[in-house]
């Protein structure tokens, strides 16, 4: 008896401190009764969703629906379209983070678990819903998580036993004609937080105005793309989306609505222009710059490495991504992927500019495809507007099924030891990996006073890689991991030692990665996080303030013992 009643003090007081210490599970006797979670969507207005991983209908041993052979092979047929997870508030698209028990690649005996998904979302319309999701999450101790469009490589928008504010209906645009402040008089757009590419681009377009945006159709405008940098094909002509941003609209952790601009709190402002989403407040609306619709020609370009030796290859690589300087000086943006088969250019582009222009800069890699016989498909055309060049020559883009890892290469790697680059994408390639690259100049125009990663303002190239996933072979996944962490990101860095990554597009186990994300700004983004949310309710995996935090193998999120940090 004895014994018991010992056993029991202990497991009284390890459960205690897991209490105080961690946010309340579903397995806790913290977790909020059936009552209170109908209560809860009675205050909302009945927009809590109990999640249903997308992946059980192909699953004969779950509690959330029906197995369903048809349906399940309609899904795989889907399964890479971007579509198919952000219509849903749960689904996130990163391939590791999309619960491999429900996996719909599996057997359909396999059992299929909620895992590392979120177990509620309110389909958030309002600052209200916004207040009223934080007072719950506060009451009860529950993960929060901030959900939009699913799109994220580092698992931010997910979290096991989190409730997710989803801001995805958030679709409110307005084109302001004249926005004037202090700062900026001139043409804008104010959108809600759910918009995403192709609705604020067209949006922007029948007003004859363009915007700074991502390849990426579906991604979210308003959130961690522009919150944590964002480029795309107008980067180099205009600056990186987070340098266009006029002001936002945020609830904070207390459920206050502000105004973050350069005139009111402005470090609030300064933080979410680049310093990473989901982690200072939860953004309601941003309102940014346009600019007019301007000419624009961009091209198309492949090339097979078959036929011809590697060296061959390379070096053909090589002439291209070093030539692209003069190009992205002159505005121009590049968008490629190399493996050790082909090299694809999807698009390269000059904003304003012509097609003679382009088709010069082009010119020395076209020659050496000729001289060595190369296989190529060269296609350039010049467009009346920017819109109609993307929706032209843009090609539509599924869900990444890799594993990624990031970094940035400054200018003067590309300029004076390109050979020891390529080498480096030679071995990398070698490994199996892609090489995909954003070559552009993200400081043609004044730089901005922003938490954006001082690295992006020294930039040639944003460089992503990618490892295969396999949805049938989780240690393969594993190994892949390593792969990227331990071998391919290094060989980058060993050449960049003082550069540093695009912390949405980056490896999820980035060693030192306060400062290769947000370089010497963490320190006052820390300090920004800790005046807002002083409670640290926001969490991100590797987002200001995450190091405070661990996830346990359940996915339980922990304290991390403050004296050990």
């Amino acid at each position: 008896m004895v014994g018991l009643i010992s056993f029991l003090v202990v497991f009284l007081s390890v459960s205690s401190s897991t209490a105080s210490t961690c946010r309340c599970f579903p397995s806790d006797p913290c977790w909020p009764s059936p009552q209170q979670w109908d209560d809860f969507n009675t205050t909302i207005n009945g927009k809590l969703i109990a999640t249903t991983p997308l992946g059980s209908v192909c699953h004969t041993n779950n509690t959330f629906t029906t197995y369903s052979e048809s349906a399940c092979a309609s899904l795989r047929s889907i399964w890479d379209y971007p579509s198919t997870h952000y219509t849903t508030s749960s689904s996130p698209m990163a391939p590791w983070f999309t619960n491999f028990s429900c996996n719909p690649f599996l057997a359909d005996i396999a059992p299929c678990a909620i895992g590392p998904l979120v177990r509620y979302a309110v389909n958030a319309t309002s600052a209200t819903d916004y207040q009223q999701t934080l007072n719950f999450t506060q009451t009860h101790n529950i993960r929060l998580v901030i959900r939009n469009t699913g799109h994220d490589y580092l698992g931010k928008s997910t979290g096991a036993g989190a409730l997710a504010l989803w801001t995805h209906h958030l679709k409110d645009i307005e084109i302001i004609s004249n926005y004037t402040s202090a700062s900026y008089t001139g043409p804008a757009i104010k959108v809600g937080a759910g918009v995403q590419f192709f609705e604020a681009m067209a949006a922007a377009h029948e007003e004859n105005f363009v915007l700074v945006g991502g390849n990426c159709q579906s991604v979210g405008y308003a959130g961690g793309y522009t919150q944590g940098g964002g480029h795309g094909q107008l980067a180099s002509k205009f600056g990186l989306a987070a340098d266009q941003v006029l002001e936002w609209e945020v609830v904070t952790a207390d459920g206050e609505l502000l105004t973050a601009s350069p005139a009111q709190n402005a470090d609030l402002y300064w933080a979410l222009c680049g310093g990473g989403g989901g982690t200072y407040g939860v953004v309601l609306s941003m309102t940014s710059k346009v600019y007019p619709e301007l000419r624009t020609t961009t091209a198309n370009l492949t090339f097979s490495a078959e036929g011809v030796t590697r060296s061959v290859y390379w070096g053909v690589v090589e002439r291209f991504v070093k030539g692209l300087l003069p190009l992205t000086d002159a505005g121009g943006v590049a968008i490629w992927e190399a493996t050790n088969a082909s090299f694809t250019v999807t698009p390269v582009t000059i904003p304003g500019g012509t097609k003679r222009q382009l088709e010069a800069w082009l010119a020395p890699t076209i020659k050496l495809l000729r001289g060595y016989n190369m296989s190529y498909t060269y296609n350039i055309g010049e467009f009346p507007t920017f819109w109609e060049s993307y929706a032209a020559m843009n090609p539509m883009s599924n869900v990444t099924e890799a594993q990624i890892g990031g970094r940035m290469i400054p200018r003067t790697t590309v300029e004076n030891n390109s050979s020891a680059l390529i080498a480096a994408f030679r071995t990398i390639a070698d490994y199996g990996a892609a090489i995909s690259g954003v070559s552009m100049n993200a400081s043609r125009n004044a730089v901005p006073d922003n938490a954006v990663n001082p690295a992006w303002r020294d930039i040639a190239i944003d460089i992503v890689l990618g490892t295969t996933f396999d949805y049938y072979n989780r240690t393969a996944d594993l190994q892949n991991q390593r792969l990227m962490t331990n071998v391919l990101i290094p060989l980058l860095t060993a050449l960049t030692p003082d550069s540093g990554a695009y912390l949405n597009e980056a490896d999820i186990h980035q060693p030192n990665w306060q400062w290769v994300f947000y370089r010497n700004n963490y320190a006052t983004l820390s300090a920004i996080k800790d005046k807002y949310d002083p409670n640290q309710v926001f969490y991100a995996r590797t987002g200001v303030g995450s190091e405070r935090w661990t996830e346990l193998k359940d996915g339980r999120l922990c304290q991390v013992n403050r004296s050990s940090i």
